[in-house]
């Protein structure tokens, strides 16, 4: 089984194809929730290679028991290591959800080699998407409700009543395909409950972990590769803060899936293709540089 060596341990990989295009390297969400849910993506990989990794304490990777490394920090360094080890020149990063989060992270701190950047159903925010997360729970039916705080506070999460109140929540703002796709319930399977629980906390609605101040809004404007910002109407991320962002990323593309939740690979699976191949064909070739022997004589 192919790996990685990364601060921390070993992380496993997988190259899926090959084309003209450049590279896509994959983030998965989470944290903690393996790369099995965006298989999906190897749609693209008749026209460039499509990479994914399991982030360290998930999936196919190593699980190790220090909780101390479960810092964003520790993250980027994590996929600077797998970008180098790849050998990946110039590539393309696509993140979904918590990993839209720590490919923004990635760009601000080490963009070098990035052709473009897709941040899917995600937020520059911990505290706009826990206001967000808050908003849309309000709306659940109250039974629903009462069982997620009750559960929670008492420390019992483990139980049925609560375990069929986060599936009420996941079918209605992760993904509302019926029956879910079984890469979706594999990935689930696999979960690194640790790195969640340390980086976030015991859920969504209650975020307390080593992430809970992150923040990036002030420094979008420093993104200066091409973005494509995907938003969804039913997505647990803000679809309005999303559109702040793409205000913020100058020269930035915004898309918005009216019928998907927080996966429109998934949910919206030919606009998401169709959006995604425009998106990366443009960007395959690099920029060419205006030097002032470019300009027309005056």
């Amino acid at each position: 089984m192919p790996t990685i060596a990364v601060p921390g341990g070993e992380v496993w990989f997988k190259r899926v194809g090959g084309g003209p295009g450049l590279p896509l390297l994959v983030v998965h969400g989470g944290p903690g929730l393996p790369h099995n849910y965006l298989d999906s993506l190897r749609r693209l990989a008749d026209e460039r290679e499509v990479i994914y990794w399991d982030q360290l304490g998930c999936g196919n990777s190593e699980c190790p028991t220090d909780t101390e490394l479960w810092t964003i920090q520790r993250s980027v360094a994590e996929m600077e290591a797998v970008v180098r080890s790849l050998g990946l020149d110039r590539f393309h990063i696509f993140g979904n959800s918590w990993g839209g989060m720590l490919a923004q992270q990635y760009v601000l701190d080490s963009p070098a080699g990035a052709a473009s950047l897709t941040v899917s159903n995600s937020a520059a925010s911990i505290r706009e998407f826990s206001s967000n997360v808050a908003r849309l729970k309000s709306g659940l039916d109250p039974a629903t409700r009462s069982a997620i705080d009750c559960h929670e506070a008492a420390g019992t999460t483990s139980s049925a009543e609560y375990q069929a109140a986060i599936r009420t929540w996941n079918e209605a703002h992760l993904c509302r395909m019926r029956p879910w796709p079984n890469e979706l319930e594999d990935a689930f399977k696999k979960t690194g409950t640790d790195i969640f629980a340390t980086m976030f906390g015991p859920s969504v609605f209650r975020i307390v972990g080593t992430i809970r101040d992150w923040d990036v809004v002030d420094r979008l404007a420093e993104i200066a590769i091409p973005t494509l910002l995907l938003a969804a109407r039913f997505d647990e991320f803000s679809p309005d803060h999303m559109r702040e962002m793409h205000r913020r990323i100058a020269g930035s593309q915004f898309e918005f899936f009216e019928s998907t939740a927080h996966l429109p690979f998934i949910e919206e699976p030919d606009r998401f293709d169709h959006v995604m191949r425009g998106f990366l064909r443009l960007h395959d070739v690099e920029p060419r540089v205006t030097s002032p022997w470019d300009l027309p004589p005056r």
